[in-house]
């Protein structure tokens, strides 16, 4: 049992270590690079950079406000844990951008490409510290979590890029530049394609094998948590000459965090072997295995 909590300290203390780096990062990228020309790395950041111009408002504020009613009904629909876990990463992203902002330490970078590149790059790296830390930073990932838990048919990317574009259109609106529209879609595919990088590398699917003495809760949270299929296939133990159910799951990258914290929730002493797939045929996967 000890060694049991002297494990989950150290992940909690992993957790905490990936929050703080992923959310200097992220502030870095959005007020060194993004925020001087306007900018937008979609999500709410988008929505404080359009009011920083219009009334002076600070970032990191106006992002920890828009968050406050999305952080009380996560409180109810996405447990406790990942609560306040979201909770201190939103808090200190806020905190971040406006002791940045503070700063007055402004690049001054004309060349609007670079700005767009370098703070895609950085914001990716942040963004990729987050997901390592099994946590988020509120905004519109929160709000995807929370429509998931009233409707899980819902495709994740499509929602990502719906709100996305809304809010780079409003950018758009607001500040009557196309440029800023295409430098801002160049962020978002830069941050999206850094995560992948770090996370996932060159392989966008894994086959998963778990072994574990709880494999039907496993298999049933998989299923009702993640709305994703998977196999039994039936093994022996030679050590201890009993027979066990090994769970076979090929799942694409977005859904790999998530189906380690369900493994770990139910049995934090399960096996588990995680492989690449090169080609996957069948329903939801293509023979390259693109997303």
């Amino acid at each position: 049992m000890i060694r049991n909590l002297k494990r989950k300290n150290i992940i909690i203390l992993k957790d905490i270590i990936f929050s703080i780096i992923g959310c200097i990062f992220i502030s870095a990228g959005i007020v060194f690079f993004l925020l001087p020309l306007k900018i937008s790395a979609g999500g709410f950041s988008g929505i404080a950079t359009i009011t920083y111009y219009l009334f002076n408002l600070k970032l990191g504020t106006v992002i920890w406000i828009l968050n406050i009613p999305l952080l009380i009904i996560g409180f109810f629909r996405i447990g406790k844990y990942f609560f306040f876990k979201t909770m201190f990463a939103t808090w200190l992203l806020s905190f971040c951008i406006n002791f940045f902002e503070n700063m007055n330490l402004f690049l001054n970078i004309d060349d609007i490409l670079l700005s767009a590149i370098y703070g895609g790059v950085i914001i990716g790296i942040g963004t990729t510290c987050i997901f390592k830390a099994n946590n988020s930073t509120g905004g519109t990932e929160l709000l995807i979590q929370i429509i998931l838990s009233y409707k899980d048919n819902i495709k994740v990317s499509k929602l990502l890029i719906i709100i996305d574009s809304i809010i780079v259109g409003l950018n758009l609106i607001v500040f009557k530049q196309i440029e800023i529209g295409l430098y801002s879609f160049i962020v978002i595919f830069l941050n999206s394609k850094i995560v992948d990088l770090f996370i996932e590398g060159v392989n966008f699917t894994k086959i998963v094998y778990i072994i574990s003495d709880k494999s039907t809760e496993i298999s049933n949270k998989i299923l009702n948590d993640l709305d994703k299929g998977l196999s039994g296939i039936y093994g022996k133990g030679m050590y201890q000459n009993k027979e066990k159910l090994i769970l076979m799951c090929v799942i694409k990258k977005r859904d790999l965090i998530k189906l380690k914290e369900i493994v770990k929730q139910v049995d934090d002493a399960a096996f588990m072997i995680i492989s690449d797939a090169i080609d996957v045929y069948g329903l939801g996967f293509t023979k390259e295995s693109k997303i």
